[in-house]
C-alpha cells in the first residue's frame, strides 16, 4: 500500500509537470488568455517549478481593475459631455431668441431720428383729424348752408388755393433755407386757427355779409344758392379750405420731404410702415378728444354758445399739438440735420467737408420747363 501511494504521488507530480510543459509550448496569446482565466483561482504556474504564483495573480487582478476604472471614467465623461451638449443647445436657443428680440430694436442713431419723426407725424395727424371733423360740421350747419356747398367749395376754392400755394411754396424755397420754409408754412396755419376760435367766430355775425347776400339771392336763380352760401359764410369757408390744406401741405409735402431728407433708403424701408401705425394711434386719441369736448356742451347753461366753447377747446389742442410739432422739428434741426454725418455717429467725410454747390434758383415756369425737357 505504501508503494502504491508513493507511485500515485509521483504520477500526480508528473502530470502537473506535463501540464506546465504544455502551457509553455502553447502560443503566447493562448498562454496569456489561459493565465488571465486562471489568475482569479490562483492556479497560475511558475515556469520553473509549476507552482501557482500569487504575485502574478495579484498583478493581473490589479490591471483588470485599472481597465475597469478607465472604462467607468470614459462612460462618465461621455455622460457629462452629453449633458454639457444639452445645456449648450438650450443656452444657444435662449440666446437666439434674445438676439432676435434685440435685433428688432433700432440702433441708437436710428432711434434718434425715428422717435422724433413718429412724434411729428402723430401731431400732424392729430391736428388733421380734429380739423377734418370740425370743418364739415361748421360749414354744413352754417346759416342758409348745407351739404350741397361741399362740392362747390372743393372745386372752386380748394383747387385754386392748392395751385396758388404751389407758386408760393416755390417762391419760399428760392428765398429761404429749407428749415425756414417749414416754419413759414406751419406757423400761418396755427395762427389762423387760433384767431378763428378767439376772434373770427365770436364776431361772425358782424363779419358775414348776410344782408348783402340776401339782396343778391333775390335776383339770381336758385342754382346760385350754394355759391352764395360760401360768400355768406366766408370765414367758415376759409376755415374749411385751410383745414383741407393742412393735410396736403403739412403732411404730404413738408413732413415726408423732411423725412426723406434725413433718412436713408434702408431706414425708409424698415420704418416708414411704422408711421402708419402712428397714424392710427393719432386717430384714436383725436377721436376721443373730440368726443370729450362734445360732452362739455351738456354742462353749459341755456343760451350759451356751445360752438364757441367747443372751438376754443378744439383749436387750443390744435395749437398745442402744433407747438410740439415745431419744437420737435427745431430739436431735429439742431441735433440731427445740423450735425450732418456726426448725427449718425460717423466722422465727417471729405465729401461733407467740401463746400456745397450753389443751388440754381428757378421760377415756377422755369421749373416746369426744366421738367418738360428732362429725360
Amino acid at each position: 500500500k505504501s508503494m502504491l501511494l508513493v507511485t500515485m504521488g509521483v504520477l500526480i507530480r508528473l502530470v502537473r509537470s506535463l501540464i506546465g510543459v504544455l502551457l509553455l509550448l502553447s502560443p503566447a496569446a493562448h498562454g496569456f488568455a489561459s493565465r488571465r482565466a486562471m489568475a482569479p483561482l490562483g492556479l497560475q504556474l511558475t515556469l520553473g517549478s509549476g507552482q501557482p504564483s500569487l504575485a502574478n495573480a495579484l498583478s493581473l487582478r490589479k490591471q483588470s481593475s485599472i481597465r475597469h476604472a478607465k472604462k467607468s471614467t470614459k462612460v462618465r465623461a461621455l455622460k457629462m459631455s452629453a449633458t454639457d451638449a444639452a445645456v449648450a443647445t438650450s443656452t444657444k436657443k435662449k440666446s437666439g431668441i434674445a438676439s432676435k428680440l434685440t435685433s428688432w430694436i433700432p440702433p441708437a442713431d436710428e432711434r434718434k431720428k425715428l422717435l422724433p419723426l413718429g412724434l411729428m407725424f402723430f401731431c400732424i395727424l392729430f391736428n388733421y383729424t380734429v380739423l377734418r371733423d370740425t370743418k364739415d360740421v361748421l360749414l354744413v350747419t352754417a346759416p342758409k348752408s348745407g351739404a350741397e356747398v361741399i362740392p362747390f367749395i372743393k372745386t372752386y376754392c380748394n383747387l385754386p388755393t392748392a395751385i396758388g400755394f404751389t407758386a408760393v411754396y416755390a417762391s419760399l424755397c428760392d428765398r429761404l433755407e429749407q428749415k425756414n420754409v417749414f416754419y413759414a408754412c406751419v406757423i400761418p396755419f396755427l395762427t389762423f386757427f387760433a384767431a378763428f376760435a378767439l376772434v373770427i367766430y365770436p364776431n361772425n355775425g358782424f363779419l358775414h355779409p348776410h344782408a348783402f347776400v340776401d339782396k343778391i339771392a333775390a335776383v339770381l336763380p336758385a342754382g346760385f344758392a350754394a355759391p352764395l352760401a360760401i360768400v355768406r359764410n366766408w370765414s367758415f369757408a376759409m376755415f374749411y379750405v385751410l383745414a383741407e390744406m393742412w393735410g396736403s401741405v403739412v403732411t404730404s409735402l413738408l413732413f415726408w420731404g423732411f423725412a426723406n431728407e434725413i433718412t436713408t433708403v434702408e431706414e425708409a424701408k424698415k420704418y416708414y410702415p411704422l408711421f402708419g401705425m402712428g397714424a392710427n394711434v393719432a386717430l384714436i386719441f383725436s377721436g376721443q378728444y373730440v368726443r370729450w369736448v362734445s360732452t362739455l356742451r351738456g354742462s353749459l347753461p341755456p343760451g350759451a354758445d356751445s360752438w364757441a366753447l367747443s372751438l376754443r377747446y378744439l383749436m387750443g389742442a390744435v395749437c398745442a399739438s402744433g407747438g410740439v410739432l415745431l419744437g420737435t422739428y427745431s430739436w431735429m434741426q439742431r441735433n440731427i440735420v445740423g450735425k450732418g454725418d456726426a448725427a449718425d455717429g460717423k466722422a465727417p467725410t471729405d465729401q461733407a467737408k467740401k463746400p456745397k454747390k450753389k443751388r440754381v434758383k428757378m421760377s415756377l415756369g422755369e421749373s416746369a420747363k426744366f421738367l418738360m425737357n428732362s429725360k
